[in-house]
């Protein structure tokens, strides 16, 4: 009797007591290093790095074992991307508009200024051409990346002074996050590129004027309260930003096929797993920032039109003299105009109605 017929006729008992094990189980313990973007405190975006290492753990029955290391402990924060290209270590868990300066491209992988909710971008991701594309772009820098977690629309960040005008962000040093500096600065806004770790005391200081990170739960815990009052939404450079996993090409295709499957699993799941937190957690922690006194107030629809026209003009001009942006972006915005198109009659009719309601 072959191997196939076996395990057809005697079930798993039988062959594991034949001696012959599933592929999964027949494999020598494999060790991997992952590199974090992200302080241990923020457990809901540095957690997805843990929640996924677990799920490959216990998938292979502890023969894939993932050590993940927060920001600065192997490397840099910024630095992961490059550790990961070069093999200093097998993958890193980062946002990829953090690394917009080797090539716009990277941002879009994440998130742009008036780009697509999560749910849009997961499906751009999962069921049109943007993994596709941008695997295509990651494969020039040694890497395969892996959807690794959403924090939903985020937050506009932390502000020591009021914003009633586009002429209030002229000299305004401003913490945020890659890409969309590039955008604000346009509006006479001075970006500033900071690790989530170093954003509280440059606050304090007043080396910051005002800082993004992601929205109430992550920001509560890192006191973002206690430096600047006035609280904007929304975060309209990154309206469903994804976080990623990349891998070092050749140490993924090292692994044999179940073990490949398993990180494609593992990642889909810590994907979901983080929105889910974000999203359980935010309110709680909204409320408790309101009764600490935090003045929550949205930008004024004047500063929100100058953003869009800035956006727009910049991405012009990228189309012009990058084709890696022209390419993948050209995807990306037509998929979201069909987004748009679906979610405006469904989607946005019932959560405006639901809004307006007393539950």
């Amino acid at each position: 009797m072959d191997r196939r017929s076996l395990i057809k006729n005697a079930g798993i008992a039988g062959v594991l007591a034949a001696g012959i094990a599933p592929a999964v189980h027949a494999q020598a313990t494999i060790r991997w290093r992952l590199a974090s973007s992200f302080p241990k405190p923020l457990d809901t975006i540095y957690g997805g790095a843990e929640v996924f290492a677990k799920k490959v753990s216990e998938m292979t029955g502890g023969k894939f074992q993932i050590s993940v290391h927060a920001a600065g402990e192997l490397m840099p924060a910024f630095g992961v991307v490059d550790g990961v290209g070069q093999g200093s270590v097998e993958m890193c868990h980062t946002v990829p508009y953090y690394y917009f300066g080797k090539n716009e491209a990277f941002a879009i992988g994440a998130a742009i200024p008036f780009g697509m909710n999560s749910r849009q971008m997961s499906a751009w991701m999962y069921e049109g051409n943007g993994r596709k594309l941008m695997n295509e772009f990651y494969a020039k820098y040694n890497l395969v990346s892996f959807p690794g977690g959403n924090t939903g629309t985020q937050m506009g960040g932390w502000f020591r002074k009021e914003i009633k005008t586009v002429a209030d962000l002229k000299g305004l040093k401003f913490r945020i996050g890659g890409f969309a500096g590039k955008v604000v600065e346009r509006l006479g806004v001075v970006p500033q590129n900071l690790p989530g770790g170093e954003i509280y005391q440059a606050l304090e200081k007043g080396t910051l004027d005002a800082a993004e990170w992601v929205g109430p739960y992550d920001d509560q815990k890192l006191g973002f309260n206690k430096v600047a009052p006035f609280y904007y939404y929304p975060g309209w450079w990154e309206g469903g930003p994804e976080v990623d996993f990349f891998i070092n090409n050749k140490a993924l295709e090292a692994l044999p096929a179940e073990y490949k499957a398993i990180v494609e699993s593992a990642a889909s799941h810590a994907h979901i797993d983080m929105q889910a937190k974000y999203d359980a957690r935010n309110p709680t922690a909204l409320k408790q920032l309101v009764g600490a006194k935090t003045k929550i107030l949205p930008f004024p629809k004047p500063v929100l039109d100058a953003s869009f026209k800035a956006a727009m003009d910049l991405y012009g001009e990228l189309a012009e003299k990058n084709p890696d942006w022209k390419k993948i972006y050209g995807d990306y915005r037509a998929f979201q105009k069909d987004q748009i198109l679906w979610f405006r009659f469904a989607e946005s009719r019932f959560d405006t109605y639901m809004q307006g309601v007393t539950l």
